[in-house]
């Protein structure tokens, strides 16, 4: 009868300690992120020839306010001009590092390195941007000999405005930025290989002529060729997308690729867009890579207002989520540069929470760029105010992976105002993240951690109303694991 007894007490208490855990709310899942150009030095570095220290310092500022302000992702151009921001034996040191092309920095580091390690130890991915057509641009000083253009002058063209590119139609130009591509794969721990909206170049960057690649269509017309020109250009340009996007899936499944074309298809499309036709001018198909699912994330250029009608940031949207035949990522870019103030602030929140709207299962958003931000503190203190007040896990990428980590085996130990807590992950190389959730009082609260973390140590009572002071007890924990391409383990709710 005593046994009986006690059992009965047990399963009551146990039932009273489990009713007192409320249901915690899942992470949030929201892709943040910023461009960082080094073109023309635009964000990073400051400027040419800065000393790797300064690099390195502007650097850690710029990470350290994206991770202040819960953002979890940096989109860092590492080819502005075919060269590297990266130690490379294909292309040279970029000129907007040292002020000299084919010029290391000294002391020497390898900079996209530095970069990959400083946003993983915050928990943010690394998305490196590169420019596969731009070899020459003329704010990256004179032509040197380590140039492409130097090197490999029967697959460039000069433009009108002093501008080297690429003929996109040559297979020597394909193969040298697949191959660009498949080394920075391999060799770096990155998150994702992104192009921008540069294919065919704008048609003012040749003085408004058309593109100066005669000779390359005629002997493709030798050959027996029978597209038009424009045709033709599109296909190599949806031909070598195609063939990156599967490259990248061979070396590593888990790096995403993600382009971010102009942000409009084509006028008319819907009804009411007015403004550049990329499919004539850029000779981009950005519906057929989307409708292909040739790409991981598909990030257009929306950098109009909501009531700008033909141009209107919530039509174009709504009209390519409808091309998102396959269910990719759908995460539009901002014109966050349109600055600080209530009156810009508003617009920018309004298109992010358009956006959350629109692509609920996967929203995500991405600010040209992170100038905006450092110039504009009202931005970054409505931003943190308001729809980035919580931190958020990158939304999962399930045709890539379904499989989520092992749980965690968690201890804790008490510490008498504080519990600190630790653990071991079954396979730390499947984790990317974890995440420590509390409850204290009714309210469930967590902290993303890196992947290097261990251990956290939080307090027994907490603040649970700032106005009126009132403060709640710890009542219980869950620590979980995510891996690469944002899958959450399983973790049990630890009563306390």
């Amino acid at each position: 009868m005593f046994k009986k007894l006690l059992l009965v007490l047990f399963i009551c208490s146990s039932f009273i300690a489990q009713s007192q855990i409320v249901n915690q709310p899942k992470i949030q899942r929201e892709f943040r992120a910023a461009w960082i150009a080094s073109v023309a030095n635009i964000n990073w570095p400051s400027k040419p020839g800065l000393t790797t220290q300064q690099q390195q310092d502007e650097a850690i500022a710029l990470l350290d306010m994206l991770q202040k302000n819960n953002f979890n992702a940096v989109i860092f151009q590492i080819r502005p001009q075919a060269d590297a921001f990266y130690k490379s034996d294909i292309e040279p040191w970029s000129y907007y590092l040292t002020g000299v092309q084919g010029q290391a920095p000294n002391p020497y580091y390898d900079p996209l390195e530095f970069w990959v390690n400083a946003a993983h130890e915050r928990g943010m991915e690394l998305h490196v941007w590169l420019n596969p057509y731009r070899a020459h641009h003329i704010a990256g000083g004179e032509v040197s000999e380590f140039s492409v253009v130097k090197k490999h002058p029967d697959l460039v063209v000069k433009l009108k405005q002093g501008y080297w590119w690429f003929d996109p139609s040559k297979k020597g130009t394909q193969d040298l930025a697949s191959s660009v591509v498949k080394d920075i794969v391999k060799r770096y721990d990155i998150d994702g290989v992104h192009f921008d909206d540069y294919f065919y170049p704008y048609a003012e960057y040749n003085g408004g002529d058309d593109f100066p690649d005669e000779e390359s269509y005629a002997n493709y017309q030798k050959d027996g060729g029978k597209l038009s020109r424009g045709d033709w250009r599109r296909e190599q340009v949806n031909k070598f997308v195609k063939r990156v996007y599967s490259e990248i899936k061979k070396e590593k499944k888990h790096v995403k690729f993600g382009i971010s074309p102009f942000g409009i298809w084509r006028p008319g499309y819907p009804e009411s867009i007015k403004g550049m036709d990329q499919y004539e001018k850029l000779y981009a198909d950005a519906k057929l890579w989307l409708n292909k699912g040739w790409i991981d994330y598909f990030m257009p250029q929306l950098y109009w207002q909501i009531n700008n009608i033909p141009l209107s940031f919530p039509v174009l949207l709504g009209w390519w989520q409808t091309e998102n035949t396959k269910n990719r990522h759908l995460w539009p870019g901002l014109n966050s540069g349109i600055g600080g103030g209530e009156k810009n602030s508003d617009e920018i929140i309004n298109q992010i929470m358009i956006a959350r709207g629109i692509v609920p299962n996967s929203p995500g958003v991405a600010h040209w760029s992170i100038g905006a931000l450092t110039k504009h503190e009202s931005l970054r203190n409505d931003l943190l105010a308001g729809p980035y007040k919580e931190e958020a896990l990158i939304p999962v990428s399930p045709w890539l992976d379904k499989k989520a980590p092992a749980a965690v085996s968690v201890d804790k130990e008490d510490r008498n105002t504080d519990l600190y807590i630790k653990w071991t992950a079954k396979d730390e190389r499947d984790v990317f993240k974890y995440v420590v959730y509390t409850q204290y009082g009714d309210r469930w609260t967590y902290r993303t951690l890196n992947s290097k973390s261990s251990f956290f140590q939080v307090p027994k009572v907490s603040e649970v109303n700032a106005k009126t002071k009132a403060t709640a007890p710890l009542k219980a924990i869950k620590v979980t694991a995510v891996d690469r391409t944002g899958n959450e383990s399983e973790g049990e709710v630890i009563a306390l």
